[in-house]
């Protein structure tokens, strides 16, 4: 069977998706349905914002169902009046058995890590926290446990010492969706062996976690190497962003984000200590190097370079990263 004749019932959320739904529609796919998240509200008006996969789907006329739960029985009557052969999941949550196990061909899921590891919420942000020099994405069967089944493909790519978490998204976004198209035409075709999870394991690959990330995750902590604080910038920038409080001489205390650091020479001052010339730069002390800050916002306060934010900052020499 070719992976075109497929019926096929996409489900994703954020801008990650819509690159795999993209590639579905643009290259002939049946994609007889879209499910997606509700429309929450957003900005200072709070008005109702359409997810990204809606938006998209809805500008290409396809059929979009956008279920509060997803055990609810006219949700469940819906979805399988779209008769799927198949279910593709991209950056989407947590599907009952009932869902996942619905289509003949079951329900694949494009993961961004290279399972085992990073198993979670939070893949590409881990990654980079952690120092890896390589990630990448997989597609796999999907079965109860989350992120364990059956390996169809897997796609390696670099991380270079300067990317973010924005960048290694955008990377493993186009190399996904090509992997979605690729993925979908095997399961149609039948001809192909999974891997085992398990198997990669007994072979050393570390089921390595993922979790959510929550605010204290993003805390800087002054008192760490300097590589491994450049390392949670990078992992957190642009969103949801690394954060430090800034204390003044008087004691008062106000969250400074920081979005791009480099690390600079060796130092023995009190991590926290913080030296500026007031005009270009701005350096926080670690426990054993300077890092010079390059990109930030303060509370209340617009993001910029670290020359702009000098200039509206003429007391940052006297106070202390905390």
């Amino acid at each position: 069977m070719n992976g075109k004749d497929l019926r096929l019932v996409f489900m994703g959320t954020p801008d990650f998706a819509v690159e795999s739904l993209r590639a579905l529609v643009d290259g002939g796919y049946n994609v007889v349905g879209v499910i997606t998240a509700p429309d929450k509200p957003a900005g200072r008006g709070q008005k109702l914002k359409p997810s990204a996969v809606k938006a998209f789907a809805l500008e290409r006329g396809l059929t979009v169902l956008q279920p509060e739960k997803l055990k609810d029985e006219v949700f469940i009557s819906k979805l399988r009046s779209l008769k799927p052969d198949l279910q593709v999941v991209v950056a989407f949550r947590m599907l009952p058995e009932v869902v996942w196990n619905m289509p003949p061909l079951g329900t694949f899921n494009l993961h961004a890590s290279l399972l085992p590891a990073y198993r979670g919420a939070a893949p590409l942000n881990w990654a980079i926290i952690n120092g890896e020099i390589e990630s990448g994405v997989t597609t796999f069967k999907l079965q109860h446990e989350i992120d364990t089944g059956n390996i169809i493909f897997q796609e390696k790519t670099t991380i270079a010492p300067d990317d973010n978490v924005e960048v290694l998204h955008d990377k493993l976004m186009a190399i996904g969706a090509r992997l979605v198209v690729q993925t979908v035409d095997v399961l149609a075709d039948g001809d192909f062996e999974f891997v085992k999870q398990q198997d990669l394991i007994d072979q050393g690959i570390e089921p390595t976690p993922a979790p959510k990330i929550f605010k204290e995750d993003c805390r800087i902590d002054w008192n760490t190497d300097a590589v491994k604080i450049c390392n949670l910038v990078r992992g957190l920038s642009p969103y949801p962003a690394a954060w430090t409080n800034l204390v003044d001489a008087d004691g008062k205390e106000i969250m400074l984000k920081v979005f791009n650091v480099s690390v600079g020479e060796t130092c023995n001052q009190v991590p926290g200590t913080i030296e500026t010339d007031g005009k270009l730069y701005l350096g926080i002390a670690s426990s054993n190097a300077w890092l010079r800050v390059n990109e930030l916002q303060l509370s209340g306060k617009k993001r910029m370079k670290v020359d702009d934010f000098l200039r509206g900052f003429q007391n940052i020499g006297k106070c202390r990263a905390k």
